[in-house]
């Protein structure tokens, strides 16, 4: 067999598709290296397969290129949910905001006091406030100050 003698320049396949797709993947890889939600030390991958096939003269060679990106997967996230039964013996679920069952917590989002359950104890005290109001069938007047439990508090 001859020596063979190639002109061609993997930057030049598919008229620069080939490098315009290696440049996508390199870009995915190098965002998912930053992601600070990756194991930085998991090994990414970039794959070039070329198939090569031959008309029936053998005057030509036809490529067809596939480039793929294999990525470090984001770690895994966590969460906290509550679940207990409702008035009427339903299962309900509420996503924990506190990190603690009964604990209440300040959101930074809004600067307001909440439940556990990221409900606003403002709203709550209403609320408190108005079924006091309706089911009272006597006048009494509301003592400022009053302690409310919201552990004793049904979901939503």
């Amino acid at each position: 067999m001859k020596g063979i003698k190639s002109n061609v320049l993997l930057s030049e396949i598919s008229e620069g598709g080939l490098q315009e797709r290696f440049n996508y993947e390199l870009k995915k890889v190098a965002e998912n290296v930053m992601d600070p939600n990756t194991d930085v030390s998991k090994k990414r991958k970039i794959t070039i397969s070329i198939e090569v096939t031959s008309d029936d003269y053998r005057d030509q060679l036809y490529f067809s290129a596939e480039v793929k990106s294999t990525l470090a997967p984001r770690e895994k996230v966590g969460s906290k949910v509550l679940i207990g039964y409702g008035d009427k013996g339903e299962v309900i679920t509420n996503a924990l905001h506190s990190g603690e069952r009964g604990q209440m917590y300040f959101d930074p989002t809004d600067s307001q006091l909440k439940t556990d359950e990221g409900k606003a104890v403002e709203e709550l005290e209403k609320e408190e406030q108005q079924k006091k109001e309706t089911t009272e069938t006597e006048s009494t007047p509301v003592q400022s100050g009053e302690v409310i439990d919201f552990r004793n508090q049904n979901a939503n």
